[in-house]
């Protein structure tokens, strides 16, 4: 009985792939390019992509960079700013002793 199933669900398969394969006649679109050319075209198109995916990257890295800059300058202008206070502060403490 399995085998039965099986046999009947191959064959299915198989008329159903063969129904898709039928031969049809080359659709005319008055362009007709060889596989050389399609490839090329292949090639071409994925450079393009590969280019502006590189565009995207460089523009993230250089906005991080400069984040990263802007963040560092400001924590170091915040550090120099309490260290001056720090040491107003304990200017203010010798000279009161």
């Amino acid at each position: 009985m399995k085998r039965l199933s099986l046999i009947v669900a191959l064959c299915g398969l198989f008329a159903l792939g063969a129904y898709q394969v039928q031969a049809r006649p080359p659709q005319d679109d008055g362009q007709q390019q060889t596989t050389g050319q399609k490839a090329k075209d292949g090639v071409k198109e994925a450079g393009h992509d590969t280019k502006n995916a590189a565009k995207k990257t460089g523009s993230a890295v250089k906005k991080g960079s400069k984040k990263a800059a802007n963040e560092s300058a400001k924590g170091v202008k915040k550090g120099a700013q309490k260290t001056e206070e720090g040491a107003g502060k304990l200017e203010d403490k010798t000279q009161d002793k």
